[in-house]
Formats: structure tokens, sequence, C-alpha cells
């Protein structure tokens, strides 16, 4: 029997599972992206994991990968614990819903978030990044700046102003450690077999309950007061959202709890994300003055002071690399939802059965040798137009396939502008003798310790608006 036809009947290699497989969930608790980076070490293209009666395999082959996600999407739903976790804090969302429902609901927000539509929202971004660079400046000159914190604030007041046309938070605080708490505690659920009703008495479960609520208060109050002043331009998500109808029923929209729950992902997932990778992307470029020099020059040169514009955004290709190759090494989302097979799927020359999962971790398919040279080094040029072209698959921050973000383009417009506008204004200086972080895995990808970084004003960038 050859090798391929031998494939067709066996699971592909993995790690032996003494103890039914519960030493890997104990790894996989402790290091997740440590054990995968091993599996992937071991097993280049694909691993099979067993955890009690759970088959695991882990892809990692782009073609592979595309061939799952892509082209068999129509044969996976998405893992049950981890739909039951998300919809604690995200409720029947787009990003938790399966089949007719989810279509539904794709179908009806698509359109506010296409290209076009996206780039209506660029002045609103711009303004509230205005703002908080105008803040920022006013700092005294000696004093670092904890970029985690600076970005989380600001494309918090990014996402209340593009959601709900303006920002009516007085204190970010609270709604940032709400939405990591649900973070840090959503990880932690997916290693056990179920969770706590939310009315438990027990302090972890208050814990969430009570950040829960926060966000259930802050959405709601938005809504109501959004819904007082009856904008009907259409100028901000929160109205697209009111106005979406369903292209099959004309008649409906989305009912009271649906535009509560779609609210609440936006909110989550549209703020967190972008921080986070402006994060990284902030202690790279400080790391690495030469990719700093090479963006100061083309913004100053293309904008000339002026504030970036969709368009102009387009003509800045170092900025635009150094975001994706950001991206590459510290994707916000390191880990995509792991499916469940309704049927027999073909992945390369194996056929994985009903019933089984496949998982997929970007941050390990973005630091594959055989697509990306020297993988851990941060080369923006990799991403430049006339670069050698990357794999489809091997890059995929946002996912790919029919439940690809749907936020990527609103995304990167506002990553691009607040990039841009902070490199107008600022040098960022990384502190001499000071270490890189770890990563903090728990929805997304944070650092672990904070980086701090000195911002040196630049002189006579920016015009006066």
């Amino acid at each position: 029997m050859n090798t391929q036809t031998q494939a067709l009947h066996t699971l592909p290699p993995g790690p032996s599972a003494p103890l039914w497989g519960l030493n890997h969930l104990r790894t996989m608790k402790a290091d997740y992206l440590g054990f995968v980076a091993d599996l992937q070490r071991q097993h280049p293209d694909i691993a099979h994991v067993q955890v009690l009666n759970e088959h695991i395999h882990h892809v990692f082959h782009p073609e592979w990968v595309r061939q799952v996600l892509v082209d068999q999407a129509d044969a996976l739903i998405r893992w049950e614990r981890a739909t039951d976790v998300f919809s604690v804090s995200m409720g029947q969302s787009v990003l938790v819903t399966e089949g007719v429902q989810w279509q539904r609901q794709r179908r009806m927000m698509q359109p506010g978030f296409m290209p076009k539509r996206v780039a209506g929202y660029a002045a609103l971004m711009a303004s509230a990044a205005q703002d908080a660079l105008h803040a920022l400046a006013q700092r005294p000159a000696h004093d670092s700046v904890d970029m985690d914190a600076f970005m989380t604030d600001m494309t918090l007041d990014v996402i209340l102003r593009a959601l709900f046309g303006a920002h009516q938070v007085t204190d970010a605080r609270p709604i940032s450690e709400a939405i990591q708490t649900l973070s840090h505690s959503g990880f932690e659920e997916m290693f056990k077999p179920f969770s706590w009703p939310l009315w438990m008495p027990l302090p972890s479960v208050l814990k969430v309950r009570h950040a829960k609520q926060t966000l259930d208060r802050v959405i709601q109050q938005h809504i109501q007061n959004q819904l007082k002043k009856a904008h009907d331009d259409g100028a901000d998500l929160l109205t697209m959202l009111r106005q979406a109808r369903d292209p099959d029923h004309p008649d409906q929209g989305l009912s009271a709890q649906e535009l509560h729950d779609q609210t609440m992902v936006m909110f989550q997932a549209g703020h967190e994300t972008t921080a986070t990778a402006m994060t990284w992307w902030c202690g790279l470029v400080a790391r690495h003055p030469d990719v700093a020099q090479r963006i100061h020059a083309e913004i100053d040169a293309v904008l000339q002071g002026a504030t970036p514009t969709p368009a102009t955004l387009q003509q800045l290709p170092w900025l635009q690399a150094s975001l994706k190759e950001a991206m590459r090494l510290y994707p916000p989302a390191a880990i995509l939802f792991t499916r469940r097979a309704c049927r027999d799927v073909t992945v390369g020359p194996w056929t994985l059965p009903k019933g089984h999962l496949m998982a997929f971790t970007p941050y390990v398919i973005h630091r594959d040798a055989r697509w990306f040279e020297s993988p851990d080094a941060f080369k923006p040029e990799r991403f430049l137009p006339g670069a050698p072209d990357i794999p489809r698959g091997a890059w995929m921050p946002f996912g790919t396939g029919p439940r690809v973000c749907i936020g990527q383009h609103f995304a990167m417009l506002e990553m691009g502008l607040i990039g841009a506008m902070l490199m107008q204004r600022f040098n960022l200086v990384w502190p001499e003798g000071a270490a890189w972080p770890e990563g903090d895995l728990a929805v997304t990808l944070r650092p672990a310790q904070p980086i701090r970084l000195r911002l040196h004003a630049r002189s006579s960038q920016v015009t006066s608006p």
C-alpha cells in the first residue's frame, strides 16, 4: 500500500497520548503557542493530538489550511465549546452563530464593511486619533508612554465614534478592564469541560458577571442615546445596523437583542484587536530605527503635514508593509476558532473523519521558515510591492474563507490612520537596555510586560487643521 493510499485509512502523525492525552491538556493550558510550535517543528504540515475522546488535527500547511477553511467551509462548524464561551460576552452575534442564522446576519452586515463604506468612517477615526495625539503631546518630554494603555484608550475612542458618532465615555479604564477580564476568562474556560452559570456566587463568576454587566450597560446606554437623536444619515455603524435588511426578506431588520449583540461584538473586537496590533507595531518600529526612518520619509513626502486619508494611505508602502509584518509576527488573533467536521474532510493526502476537530494557529503558521526567510525577524520588505509572493494561507491575521473577519478593512484603515498620524508627530524610541516582552495569550495576544516608549516630538510635521 503506497503512502497516499495508506493516509486514507489512518490518522496524521502526532505525539503519543499517555493518560488519555491529559498531559497535552496541561501543557496546552500552560503554554499553548509553545505547544503548537513544538508540534509544527516535529510535524510541519499537520499533526494529530488526542485529548480524552477528542481528536484534534493541527493544520499548518497554507494550501491545506485553505483546502479546509475555503474549499470545504460548508463541512465545518465552529467548536461548540468555544462558541458557548464566546456567547457569554457576545451573545448570538455574527462571531458565534452558525448555519442559516449566521448567513442571514453576515448578509445583513456585510454591506456596512465594504471598503467604500468603511472609507466613510475615516474622518471619525482621524478625529479621535488627533485628539489622543494632541493630549499626548502635552506630556513632559522625558516621560515614557505605556503604549498598550495609550492604544487601548485611543482605539476605544475610535470605535465609540465609529459606532455611535460620538464619544460619550469619560473614563475608559473600567471598559478596557472589563474586556480584559472577559478575554482572559474566556481563554481559561476553553480548557474546562463546562462553565459555571453566571448566577453562581463564586468569585471568578462574579468577576465575569460584573464585567459583562459593565459592557452591557455601556452598549445599551449608547444605543438608547443614539436612537433618541434619530440619526438617519448612516454616518455611523449603529445606524448602518439599524437600517440593515435581509436581502431575502427586505421587511426584516435586526431585532433589539440582535442589535445589542452585533454592537457588542463590534465594540469588543473593533478596538481590542487593533490596540493589540498597534502596541506590538510601535515596539517593533521603535526597535528598528531604519524602518522608522523609511516610514518618516514617505509620510513627510506624501502627506506634507496633512491628515492622512484612505487614498493617501495607499501611497505609504513602508507603513502598510510594517503593519502587515507586525501582524505576521504578533497576530492579535493568534489562534482561530477550532472547527468540527460535520462530514469526512480531505486535508492533503489525509481523510479526517466526521466529528474530528481541526485547529489553526496563525502565530505558528506565520513563523514557518519555508514561507518566511528568518521568520522571527521584523522585515517589512516582505510585504512591499514587487516582493516575492507569499503563499496564500501563509499570512492570515484576519482568518480566511467565508468566516474571514468582517471588519478587516475597518481594522486596516484604522491602523493605517493611527500609524501615519503617530509617525507624523513623533519619533518612537526604545529604552536602552529594555527587554522585549513575552506574549500573553488570552483571546488576543498582548504583551505580557508593558511596552514603554519615549516619544520625541518631530518639528513642523503637521499642518494645523
